[in-house]
């Protein structure tokens, strides 16, 4: 009887190319919060309004808002990595070019235009990280990808001023560019290029991913999380300036919680990779925000400064679990392969959606009462809604057929 020949090992995938998208994805991150640290600088050399500086601030939450279904449905048909490496280069440009810029209405405009670059950087880069893993650590790889945001919004934070303070807002702007335009050449060199495709723009995959409930529930499941952290963490500063904390004291605590949430995407990845629920991962992060948030916002400001900053540690250290697995969830709710960077497109559409809407809600809301006490009730109730499109999305999975990729 012939012996049958030991099956051959499979090769792992090089990790290299996974590690370079998602650093493509910090570097476009540093570009989101690039403008924070500059408002005060633009304001004394530019004239920038207070007004403006609020449109500044969310003309990429904006056009994610209006345009990222469309830019992910682009992705599919353009390619992947071609995408993501047209958004690198094009994000490099822009920003050298508006670090050029002499009036607002100049900066606004570019920076309108930076929105939909930065776009074609993070909408397709989870669905070309699937392309570049090992089907079993794509759990792993979508935790670190979810770090994307904390991780550049931080870093630009930290970076920003220390650069004007020495060269001004717009080496700043051209440092970012230089930085972009960098990792587009790192990643054409390490990133390998999928098998040829022709150019195919099909408005069915859009049809097909609107179609399909799972997206919708991991979509809005994204709105919940991502309105709720954002209102927490940009009041958060102002919230405890107004119970004596020093401006630099909360900003540190508000960098901390950055970092907190940088943590918590890498364990949410780790307990995906160990097979625990997503339902119960999911859970337990939006239990964990609901928490924090009332803490926060619901305690008097005599509380002691250490148990808000627990709170907000909380908040968003176990919130951080949600992204990274809602970015998996999304990748396997697509309809077909070739329609997960559309659906991606449409998560990054409903989460915009709700970084856009969250923060005026819960300011009027606070003016209207006459501090941030009913605050939690927002907060809680995204919370709880979160937790309700889990668990149905969890149960409709398990009583239909799996997706067959």
């Amino acid at each position: 009887m012939r012996a049958e020949s030991p099956t051959p090992l499979k090769t792992p995938r090089p990790m290299l190319p996974a590690a370079l998208v998602v650093t493509a994805g910090i570097v476009a991150a540093m570009h989101v919060g690039k403008v924070a640290p500059a408002i005060p600088v633009l304001q004394a050399q530019l004239g920038l309004t207070l007004v403006q500086a609020g449109w500044l601030l969310s003309l990429s939450q904006m056009a994610g808002m209006l345009t990222a279904v469309f830019i992910g449905m682009f992705a599919d048909g353009f390619g992947l990595r071609r995408s993501l490496l047209t958004g690198l280069t094009l994000l490099g440009a822009l920003s050298l070019l508006t670090g050029m810029a002499t009036t607002a209405p100049q900066l606004l405009s570019l920076r309108a235009v930076e929105g939909a670059a930065i776009l074609l950087v993070i909408v397709p880069a989870p669905a070309l990280l699937r392309t570049l893993v090992d089907p079993a650590q794509l759990s792993t790889a979508m935790g670190f990808w979810g770090t994307f945001m904390p991780a550049g919004t931080a870093s630009a934070l930290l970076l920003g001023p220390v650069l004007m303070a020495n060269a001004g807002w717009a080496m700043w702007w051209a440092a970012l560019g230089g930085l972009a335009l960098s990792m587009a050449v790192l990643f054409a060199w390490g990133v390998p290029p999928a098998s040829h495709r022709p150019l195919t723009f099909d408005k069915g995959r859009l049809v097909a991913v609107l179609r399909t409930p799972q997206v919708w529930r991991v979509a809005l499941a994204f709105a919940c999380y991502s309105g709720q952290w954002l209102v927490v963490i940009g009041f958060l500063p102002t919230l405890l300036q107004s119970g004596g904390v020093s401006a630099a004291a909360a900003g540190t605590m508000a960098a901390a919680a950055s970092g907190a949430n940088i943590l918590g995407n890498l364990m949410g990845g780790r307990l995906l990779q160990r097979h625990v629920p997503s339902q119960k991962v999911l859970t337990i992060g939006f239990a964990a925000m609901a928490v924090g948030a009332t803490v926060v916002f619901a305690t008097p400001a005599t509380t002691p400064v250490a148990i808000k900053l627990a709170a907000v540690l909380l908040f968003s250290g176990v919130g951080g679990m949600i992204p990274g697995s809602l970015f998996s969830l999304a990748v396997k709710a697509a309809p077909s392969d070739d329609t997960a960077s559309t659906a991606l497109g449409w998560t990054t559409q409903m989460s915009m959606l709700g970084q856009f809407a969250m923060p005026p809600l819960v300011a009027s809301l606070a003016t209207a009462h006459g501090g941030w006490g009913l605050s939690w009730v927002v907060t809680g109730g995204l919370c709880l809604v979160g937790i309700a499109l889990v668990t149905v999305r969890h149960q409709a999975t398990r009583i239909s057929a799996p997706n067959p990729h």
